[in-house]
């Protein structure tokens, strides 16, 4: 039996977008983090409060119930709040839910805020009662450190061609307002360590602060109806979220991204070649490879040598991370994936600014939720640029 998709139902699109700036762990109370990315949305999308028919709310790190002392320095409206957790995918998952959500007609306008924040001593050891046999052993630098050593000993590639990925994307952030990594850096620089595990140093790993970051969807009703400008609004035309399956031997966050893209692709009626933009998972270094790679914008084993031919620059045959990625911009967990959708829905509207990509029509927006879940979801622009 056939299974309806996103593109089934009545078109979706972002009107909004805005954020907080990520950065390090501060005293800022997280309400504040979430209305400056929520009011910043509103106002870029035209829109007030009062329009907004439900909410999703994206955290990983603040327990239950973070949206209702949010939400209600805005207006306590009756509007339908949901609460997303998903790993490092829970900005993603949400804003699934928010397109689904107008997609189906059950909205006209939905906001979809991911915002987080480190709070409490530490995590409950083993709460599932199963306790893990390498989890003091492979932290999550062990064990992408191994997979980079089995890439390179696979591939031929080399520590500099790992560290230049983290080059690319902080020459990128150094230009994102919204960067906790605003600072172009050198080869030297991100080789120079500390090494953390095997080859990644430092600034081969992301950091993990906190911010805010907010898009608004909304349906064709509420373009016409509520006089939005219908050449700012970029469309969604896929959205894919796959839990993993048995993989062998295989990196399974690689095939789980080679998987969940191939859906996403044929959901958009688009190829790779298609791509102008994609923003990904690159909380490693070693992930932008893989990933590249596992979303067919380059061939097995190839990603190092088109990294270091320019291909994945802005400019380039496809701009990879525009935003800084993970390793510039900052990994504050349930903003992560929303940013990604906002930094896409910039480049397509043309107002990106010094890191604009030219002739952005196209873009893909990938996350990884701890191995288990990817989302994918695709956008295009709406209508043709002037």
């Amino acid at each position: 039996m056939r299974k309806k998709t996103l593109r089934d139902h009545r078109p979706v699109y972002v009107a909004g977008v805005g954020w907080h700036p990520y950065q390090k762990p501060s005293r800022t109370p997280y309400v504040q983090l979430g209305l400056t990315a929520v009011r910043e949305a509103l106002g870029d999308s035209g829109l007030e409060w009062r329009h907004v028919d439900s909410a999703y709310t994206a955290t990983a790190m603040l327990g239950m119930a973070a949206g209702r002392p949010l939400y209600k320095h805005l207006g306590a409206t009756g509007l339908p709040m949901v609460q997303v957790e998903n790993a490092s995918a829970s900005g993603s998952t949400a804003f699934r839910l928010a397109c689904h959500d107008v997609a189906a007609g059950t909205s006209d306008v939905s906001l979809v805020l991911g915002v987080d924040k480190m709070t409490g001593p530490g995590r409950v050891p083993s709460p599932t009662g199963v306790p893990s046999l390498a989890e003091k052993y492979v932290p999550p630098m062990a064990h992408f450190a191994l997979l980079a050593a089995e890439y390179m000993h696979t591939y031929g590639a080399t520590p500099e061609q790992l560290a230049a990925v983290a080059v690319k994307n902080y020459q990128n952030a150094a230009l994102n307002p919204n960067a906790q990594r605003p600072r172009a850096r050198t080869l030297e620089e991100v080789l120079a360590g500390p090494a953390l595990a095997g080859d990644l140093t430092r600034l081969q790993c992301c950091p993990v602060g906190e911010g805010a970051a907010a898009v608004i969807v909304v349906s064709e009703d509420a373009i016409d109806e509520l006089g939005l400008d219908r050449a700012r609004c970029v469309r969604v035309v896929a959205s894919v979220l796959r839990s993993e399956e048995l993989y062998g031997a295989k990196s399974f966050d690689a095939e789980l991204t080679r998987v969940t893209t191939e859906l996403a692709y044929e959901q958009a009626g688009v190829g790779p070649d298609d791509l102008d933009l994609v923003e990904l998972h690159d909380a490693f270094t070693i992930e932008e490879l893989q990933y590249v790679e596992a979303m067919g914008l380059v061939g097995e084993g190839k990603a190092a040598a088109a990294l270091e031919a320019g291909h994945f620059d802005r400019g380039g045959r496809v701009a990879v991370s525009t935003s800084g990625g993970l390793l510039g911009s900052g990994h504050p967990i349930g903003p992560t994936g929303v940013g990604q959708v906002g930094e896409i829905t910039m480049q397509i509207r043309g107002e990106a600014g010094a890191r604009q990509h030219e002739g952005a029509r196209t873009g893909l927006a990938h996350m990884v939720g701890l191995g288990a879940v990817c989302a994918v979801h695709i956008l295009q622009a709406s209508e043709p640029q002037a």
